[in-house]
Order: structure tokens, then C-alpha cells, then sequence
């Protein structure tokens, strides 16, 4: 009999039961996986917290007992060098030398100081001694006491300390005598610091003489002790560095107690109250070696650790999968997990991105105010004294000043855009530019000191060498100031003269400079032998190819080559890659035999005595070698104690044709001027290596230059060509070096008065005195019409030519058409100017009131809201981003938040007296912000605080113009 099927409300009632129980079973399943899952999250994040903690605590521990082994070496070096010398090896400005450059060693310390320990029988003879009395933390004088701890040095930046005795104080006094009775090192509670106000704490340490047995008693260390060395530890700010390094996904909050008093901790780092996620935490106990303080440190979760998507998807695909939903679901329900999971790793990429990227914005930001801001003040103060009524000599050491200002801020640009790049991957810019203006420059910065030396300070270009470049004309200028002011830091007497040939026309190269044989013995005979040299100052030089035989022979071949060129090759058929050779010669103390090794090598120097004597870091030499070799360059030297030195190297450039529309960067505020073309002159000068620099300058101008070795010569000539009929041109200009004026005898000076007086030619020959020394100039006689001081320019050249032959000087230039069209916008107006720095508020006033302005100062944010209340007369605001205590960004909301009052009552008074026309417009003041930050970040902040635009220092004519024009309302200019 076969079997029965069951009815089928049974077979329903089966089905649904074991439905029913499927689906429990399926829910505890899931119930039981997901509640696994949420225990291993909490667990995993449980240990990822404890491992962070203790990792973070070792290394703070660590960096804490780093600067403390440092504080200790310099114990040791005050113990040795202060009581075991006699007389004592150090003194303030030692140590105050000393701390200052090894303050890297200690990045966690504000400052260190000494304290000696002074008895009160030895009080009389040590403030005799130390010519100050003692003086309590209050600035009193100390009261008799059993003993004293006052300070006798200090780094700078704790100089306040000097004089003080640190055992007036109570928990000071407990320090010492506790620190001296153990030997080793104790804190302090925490306390505000007094510069970053971040919390921090003491450190005292005792320094006991030499011969203290390493078991001494502590009756034996208080009377071996000596004195105590402290130092403020800057605790937040080390618990900030851990901090930036921590990974995961979860905020940590941290926090770091002094636990010496466990019924009342001391917070030394963190919220005062605790806060976040309590139920995970953990805490580390903290070592900083003082056996009388204990220190932990707590973390814990911000906020609840958040439960992965696993913890859900995957049970639910095993409650999918026994359900027998499709393969295909379950396939896509992967792959959904998968791309959440890459957008989950995107989205924190993206966030680490956009932290780092505010970080370094920041950073940038900073840097960039802090070096700006002052530079503002000196081209702003510069623009002010060019609006002045200046001689022509005045105006070019101010234009000088002001094109080495603009250069210094370009190159703070181009450090700024060069942080974004990773390291090592600098590259070099490839630009037009003008050789020859950017030696003019260089030449010009260290005039002033050649001058006052009595040096001579020269620089000859070859003609061969292009007068267009393409390449990083800053960093040439950079490698060739670096090698002329070593020049000029090392020479006190002879010449410094700079060099550029075509390397293939030259007939040094750079690795021939440097070989022993030339840098030994060789010369010596020849300096005792001969006193005076064919150079260009009469001295010897280190390297004896330079002398005067082969720079004759190398400047007649260029020419000869220039000629062909000029007359068979087009300028396109020049190559395009062009060789520099440059050298540096100086009659200088040169450099000692066993230190040229490292010459090349940042931080070092020829000995100790060079820093002290001459300042510098030593690191000039290091930066001009990369350069160089960024360049496709090399650079060697040679060099001979007491003689001088020799420093030359190759820069690969590309040569670059004169195309409409460039702009090559040059350094001369104007071109050179064309009203000396084909004008000629004669200069006397008895040494020819300095008459072809000179001719060189000359030359620039298009002046036909005749050469002679004496005035006689020179006056010799002229007799001929006055009484030429012919169509030659005769000279217009004496030249006569200060050196040659000096040998000539009053019957030579007789002659040449006569011949200016009864000339027949139909001007008046103008005689010009080459002086190399400022002293030089009182000794002017009536034969002279001008005096040119070195080291020559072509412009300063141009100048006094112009000055002596009488061609008008230059006329002030009149204020361009974007000048006009700012004082018809500015004219009358009442603008308010918020800067915290003075002279960058005189500067900016000074410019808007050139403009026809009304300007009022305001030195802070405070200062400024008190001026606007409402009502104001003011049409707009500059207002500075950086300022202490209110800075512009909550000035300007406050600002808002009154204006926003004001016309919610005027909306307000109107709706109640139903106006609608003749009201008051609503108040909004432009306010412009005013920094020296160049960061867009800083940009995006001023919008959002409510400012209406932006002008960054130092702000151009063309830049205010365009800010203030879309605020400002123009009025019409009347003549």
C-alpha cells in the first residue's frame, strides 16, 4: 500500500512551520554572526588603541630623555670648562653662542640657563666679582639666606633670567634641593610657558665638581654641587608632533597627566575635561626620570568606533545564500562591497590629501608673511623716497636698492612654489635674460663695501658671449653673489675681478684650476722678486694664466672670431647651446693648503678663527656647486695662502634670439641710453688689464675708446686732431684713472687747463676722474668735471656722461594713466588702514594718500571695530589678515555682525513707518584684505569671512587700482 499524501491544509501548515523555523534559524544565525562581528570590531579597536598608546608613550619617553642626555652633556661641559679651568674657559656670550647653536639638539626646550650655587659667606665676593647684586624672581635684591642660585648664564631667549636667584622661588627651591640631593634630573608642576604660553614644565639638573664618587652620599653631592642647570620643556607641543603621526581611522583624543598627587592630577596636555568615547581607553605610565613625579598618559575614542558594513552584508549574504537567491545578487552584492570598500579608502586618501595639503598651506602662509611683511616696508619706503626730489646719484642707489627688493621677493616666490615640489627634483627655470644686467647688479650690491675697503671691484663680459641668454637667471645670479661676496668678505686690499668667455675661447679650464703643483710652492719666488703685477690692481693673483699676456691674446681672438661671425653667419646660425666660462679673481688671504679639500662642504670652513673673524656659515660654496651642476656645470678653484684665489666654473645655457613680444629679465630698471652712440673718447690708464674693463663699460654705451698710458700721450693727440679738417670725430670725453691723475706733475696739470680753455673745437673737453674710494672725491681740483666712483656700470656710466656733457637729466616720470585713473577714484575718500606693523602702515597710507585719499590708521582689530561703529564716514577698509590679539578675519565678522544689526533696524524702523523710498542704503563697508600671504588658501578664508577682495604685500599701482574700482565709485579729475 503506498504512501499517503498528506492533506493540504497539513502539507500548507508543514510548509509554513518549516518555513518559519528556516527563517528563525536564519535570523539567530545572523543574529549570532553580526554580534561576533561587533565584538571583533571593539576588540580589534581596543588593541589598536593600547598599541598606539604604548608606542606613543615609549616615544615620547624617548624624545623627553633625548634633550634630557643633551641638558646633560652640557652639564658636563660647564663642570669642565668653568671650575676645572682657571681662569674659566666659558662666559656668557660663550654660552650664549654655544646654546644658541646647538639649540637643534634640544627642539623641546625653550631655553637653558645656569645657575651657580653661592654661599652666604660667598655672597660679597661674588657679587664683587660678577659687578651686579643678587636679586630675587621679583627683581628685588635677595635677602640674606643660607645660600643663593642665581643665574650667570643664560641662551638668549631666557636672557631675562640673568641676575636672578632661582631659589627665591618655593617649588624652584624644592627642585634644587631636591635634584642636588639625587643627582638627577626633576621637573616642575605644569605651567603656562611665558613666549608660546603652551603648557611645559622645569627641568633642574644638578652640575657637581669633578671627583664626586659615583656612590656619594647626599651629604657628599650637596657639597660637591656647583651649581644647576635648567630648562623649560615645552610638553604640548612634543605631544602634538607624536600626534601628527598617528594613523587609523578613529579621532584620538589625548591627554597627559602629572599623577604625582593622584587625588588631584595635573593636566599637562589635552582638554581639562575628559571627553569622547570613555568605555575604550587605556593608560600608559610615563618615565622622564624624576623619581619624584609620576606622569601617564590617556587615550581613548573620540567617539564610538563605528561598526563596519561587514558586520551586516555578511550574514545577510548567508541568510541570501541558504535562501536561494541568485548567484547573481549575491555576486553584485559583492561587488557593491568591494566598491564601497574602494570609495571608503578613496574618501580617506582624500581627506589625508586635503589635511596635508592645509597643513603645508599654512606653513606657506606663514613663511611668507613673515619674510614679505618687512620687505614690503622697505620697497614701500624705497617708492616713497623715489617720489622725493633726488640727485641722479640718489636715484640710482635707491633704484639699486629697489630692483634688489623686487629680486628678493621673486626669489621668496619661486622658495614658496618650490616647497609644493618633493625633494630633490629642484629644476631649473629657462628664461630669457641679460647677462651683462645681471653682473651690473651683483657688482652693484657689494660697491658700497668695496669702496670702504678700497678694492677694486670690476667685471669684463666677452663679446662673443650673447647678449640674450635663456636660463635661470636667478639662480646665475645667485652662484655669482655667493662667489663676489666671498670675494669681497676675504680681500682687503687689490682687486676683485669677474670673468665671462665662451668656455671654447677660454684658456682656463675648471679641471685644470685645481692641482697640487699650483697650489703649492709654485709663485713664491716670483711675489718676493716683483712687487707689482700686469693685473688689474697691481697685486698677484692666485692663477698667473690670468695675467695680462693671455688676456690680451684671449680678447683679440674673440674679436677676431666676432668679426667673422658677424660677417658670415646669420644669427640663427648660431649653436643654440652655449658654454659659459666664469671665474672669480681676488688678491685675498686665500685659502690654506689643508682646508681646500673641504671648501665644497656645507658647514665647513677654512678653520674656526674664519666664522669669528669674518662671519658666514660656510655654506655658500655647498649651494653654488649644486647649482652648477644643475647647470650641466662644473666649478673648481685655485688658491694661495696670502695671495688669493681663483674660482671659476661652466654653465650650460641656450643661446636666444631677439624675438618680438619677449621680455627678457633684466636687471637695469631702463635700457642703456642711445645718445653716446659714435661718440668718442680717450682714456689714460697705465695698466691695460684694467683700461680693458674699462673700454669694456664703454663700449656698452657705443663710445669709440682711445687708449693711452699718460696724460701727456693723451694731451699729446689732441693738438692733431683740433686742427683736423677732416670728417673724423674727435673725442668728447677725458677719462683719466685715479691712479694715473695722481702722477701727474702741476706743469702736465698747467698744459691741460690751458688746452680746455683755448681750444678751438666747438665744446669744451670734459675731463672725468675714475676713483675707486669715497675719500677720493675731496680730492677733486677745477681740471676735473666729474667724478665716477667704482666699481663701473654702464648705467651709472651714462649717467655722469649725461651730467657732464650737459644732456638734460633724466625728468621724473609722470604719473601713467592707471595713476590718473586711481585718483579719480581715491580723491576724497575716506579709507580706514589696519596693519599691526608701523611701517607697513606708513607705507600704505603714503601710497593711498598719493592718490588723493584720506587715510586714518588703525593699529589692531579693536582699534579698527571702535572706529567703525555705525555710523562711519569711511568708504573702505584694508584691513591685515595677521594681527595679534584681534586679527583680520574676526575683525571683519564683527565688522558684518554690526553692519547686519544696522540694517535689520533700518528694515525694521521702515516696515513699522512704511517706507519704501528715501530710506538709508543698507550699511556695507569694502573691506579689502591686506597681507603678504600668497597662499589661495588665504584667498578662500578672507571671502568667507566677509571681505570683499584681496591685495597682497607689496600691492602695485595695477593691482590696487583693479581692487578698489569695483567698489569705489570714480569722480571726475579736475585740473
Amino acid at each position: 500500500m503506498g504512501s499517503v499524501m498528506p492533506p493540504a491544509g497539513q502539507r500548507w501548515w508543514q510548509t509554513w512551520t518549516a518555513w518559519t523555523l528556516w527563517m528563525l534559524l536564519m535570523v539567530a544565525m545572523w543574529v549570532i554572526i553580526y554580534w561576533y562581528n561587533v565584538v571583533s570590531t571593539m576588540t580589534t579597536a581596543e588593541e589598536a588603541l593600547v598599541s598606539m598608546c604604548d608606542e606613543r608613550a615609549r616615544m615620547l619617553q624617548d624624545q623627553f630623555a633625548v634633550s634630557v642626555n643633551h641638558v646633560h652633556a652640557l652639564a658636563v661641559l660647564i663642570s669642565t670648562f668653568h671650575y676645572q679651568k682657571n681662569p674659566s674657559a666659558i662666559d656668557q656670550e660663550t654660552f650664549g653662542f654655544y646654546t644658541g647653536m646647538t639649540a637643534f639638539e634640544r627642539p623641546l626646550l625653550n631655553g637653558v640657563a645656569y645657575a651657580q650655587r653661592v654661599l652666604q659667606s660667598e655672597r660679597d665676593i661674588f657679587e664683587s666679582k660678577q659687578g651686579w647684586t643678587i636679586k630675587t624672581m621679583k627683581g628685588e635684591p635677595s635677602p640674606e639666606q643660607d645660600e643663593y642660585a642665581p643665574v650667570i648664564f643664560s641662551q638668549e631667549t631666557v636672557s631675562y633670567l640673568e641676575l636672578l636667584d632661582m631659589m627665591s622661588g618655593e617649588e624652584d627651591r624644592e627642585n634644587i634641593l631636591r635634584a642636588r640631593a639625587t643627582g638627577k634630573a626633576v621637573l616642575t608642576n605644569p605651567f603656562r610657558l611665558l613666549e608660546s604660553n603652551h603648557l611645559g614644565v622645569v627641568l633642574t639638573l644638578p652640575v657637581y665638581r669633578m671627583g664626586l664618587p659615583a656612590e656619594a652620599t647626599e651629604k657628599e653631592r650637596i657639597q660637591a654641587t656647583a651649581g644647576y642647570l635648567g630648562g623649560a620643556f615645552d610638553v604640548e607641543s612634543l605631544v602634538e608632533n607624536l600626534l601628527r603621526k598617528l594613523a587609523g581611522n578613529q579621532d584620538i583624543v589625548v591627554n597627559v597627566y602629572d599623577v604625582t598627587n593622584i587625588s588631584d592630577p595635573l593636566i599637562m596636555y589635552g582638554p581639562q575635561h575628559l571627553e569622547g568615547y570613555t568605555q575604550l581607553s587605556h593608560v600608559s605610565m610615563l618615565d622622564f626620570g624624576d623619581p619624584f613625579r609620576k606622569h601617564e598618559m590617556v587615550f581613548q575614542y573620540s567617539q564610538k568606533p563605528s561598526i563596519p558594513w561587514s558586520a551586516i552584508t555578511s550574514p545577510s549574504g548567508m541568510v541570501v545564500i541558504f535562501m536561494l537567491v541568485a548567484y547573481i545578487l549575491y555576486a553584485a552584492q559583492n561587488r557593491y562591497v568591494m566598491v564601497m570598500e574602494d570609495c571608503r579608502k578613496m574618501e580617506e586618501l582624500k581627506v589625508q590629501a586635503e589635511a596635508a595639503d592645509i597643513a603645508k598651506s599654512q606653513f606657506l602662509a606663514t613663511v611668507s608673511h613673515e619674510i614679505r611683511t618687512p620687505m614690503n616696508g622697505v620697497l614701500g619706503m624705497l617708492d616713497m623716497l623715489l617720489d622725493t626730489d633726488l640727485n641722479l646719484t640718489q636715484k640710482d642707489y635707491a633704484q639699486t636698492a629697489q630692483v634688489c627688493g623686487k629680486a628678493l621677493i621673486s626669489l621668496i616666490n619661486e622658495v614658496l612654489d618650490r616647497a609644493k615640489i618633493e625633494a630633490g627634483k629642484l629644476e631649473i627655470e629657462a628664461v630669457p635674460f641679460d647677462l651683462r644686467s645681471i653682473l651690473d647688479d651683483v657688482l652693484s650690491l657689494f660697491s658700497a663695501k668695496s669702496r670702504e675697503k678700497g678694492i677694486e671691484l670690476a667685471a669684463f663680459v666677452s663679446n662673443t658671449v650673447p647678449e640674450v641668454l635663456t636660463g635661470d637667471p636667478g639662480r646665475f645670479r645667485q652662484i655669482l653673489t655667493n662667489l663676489v661676496g666671498n670675494s669681497v668678505k676675504f680681500t682687503e686690499r687689490g682687486h676683485i675681478l669677474v670673468q665671462v668667455h665662451l668656455a671654447e675661447h677660454s684658456n682656463v679650464s675648471t679641471e685644470s684650476l685645481v692641482y697640487s703643483n699650483v697650489n703649492g710652492k709654485l709663485g713664491v719666488d716670483t711675489m718676493l722678486s716683483s712687487t707689482r703685477f700686469n693685473t688689474l690692481s697691481g697685486f698677484e693673483a692666485a692663477d698667473d694664466r690670468n695675467c695680462w699676456e693671455k688676456f690680451k691674446l684671449l680678447v683679440t681672438n674673440e674679436a677676431s672670431n666676432n668679426a667673422i661671425s658677424l660677417n658670415g653667419i646669420s644669427e640663427n646660425d648660431f649653436p643654440k647651446r652655449v658654454t659659459l666660462m666664469v671665474s672669480v679673481e681676488d688678491t685675498g688671504i686665500g685659502i690654506p693648503f689643508h682646508a681646500q679639500d673641504r671648501v665644497f662642504m656645507p658647514f665647513m670652513q677654512a678653520d674656526s678663527s674664519t666664522s669669528r673673524n669674518y662671519g658666514g656659515t660656510g655654506i655658500g660654496l655647498s649651494i653654488s656647486k649644486c647649482l652648477v651642476e644643475l647647470m650641466s656645470g662644473k666649478i673648481n678653484f685655485i688658491s694661495r695662502p696670502n695671495v688669493g684665489s681663483t674660482f671659476a666654473f661652466t654653465a650650460v645655457l641656450q643661446h636666444c634670439t631677439r624675438i618680438t613680444g619677449v621680455d627678457p629679465k633684466r636687471s637695469l630698471i631702463e635700457d642703456l641710453p642711445a645718445c653716446f652712440k659714435g661718440m668718442k673718447a680717450i682714456l689714460v690708464d697705465e695698466k691695460p688689464v684694467r683700461s680693458a674693463v674699462t673700454n669694456y663699460h664703454l663700449q656698452r654705451l657705443g663710445i669709440a675708446v682711445e687708449v693711452t698710458k699718460s696724460l701727456k700721450i693723451a694731451l699729446s693727440t689732441l693738438p692733431r686732431q683740433n686742427g683736423c679738417l677732416g670728417t673724423g670725430k674727435l673725442p668728447k670725453v677725458l677719462l683719466i684713472e685715479k691712479e694715473s691723475w695722481s702722477s701727474v706733475d702741476a706743469c702736465m696739470r698747467k698744459q691741460l687747463l690751458d688746452w680746455k680753455q683755448n681750444s678751438h673745437l666747438p665744446y669744451v673737453l670734459k675731463v672725468i676722474l675714475l676713483a675707486i674710494t669715497e675719500c677720493d672725491k675731496v680730492k677733486g681740483e677745477p681740471l676735473i668735471d666729474v667724478i665716477v666712483m667704482k666699481p663701473l656700470r654702464a648705467s651709472t656710466v651714462a649717467v655722469c656722461l649725461q651730467q657732464a656733457l650737459g644732456m638734460g637729466n633724466p625728468l621724473r616720470k609722470e604719473l601713467p594713466n592707471g595713476s590718473v585713473f586711481l585718483r579719480s577714484l581715491l580723491t576724497g575718500k575716506y579709507i580706514l588702514v589696519v596693519d599691526d606693523n608701523k611701517v607697513n602702515l606708513r607705507v600704505a597710507a603714503a601710497a593711498l594718500k598719493k592718490y588723493g585719499a584720506k587715510v586714518e590708521c588703525a593699529e589692531s582689530g579693536k582699534d579698527a571695530l571702535f572706529l567703525l561703529q555705525i555710523p562711519h564716514k569711511f568708504d573702505a577698509c584694508f584691513m591685515d589678515v595677521q594681527m595679534p590679539e584681534m586679527d583680520g578675519f574676526e575683525a571683519t565678522r564683527q565688522i558684518r555682525l554690526l553692519e547686519s544689526e544696522a540694517n535689520e533696524q533700518i528694515r525694521s524702523r521702515d516696515s513699522y513707518l512704511n517706507k519704501s523710498e528715501g530710506s538709508p542704503s543698507p550699511w556695507h563697508l569694502p573691506i579689502l584684505a591686506m597681507t603678504a600671504d600668497v597662499i589661495q588658501a588665504t584667498y578662500e578664508e578672507c571671502l568667507k569671512c566677509g571681505m570683499d577682495g584681496y591685495v597682497s604685500k607689496p600691492f602695485d599701482e595695477e593691482q590696487l587700482y583693479q581692487a578698489v574700482a569695483k567698489f569705489v565709485a570714480s569722480k571726475p579729475m579736475v585740473d
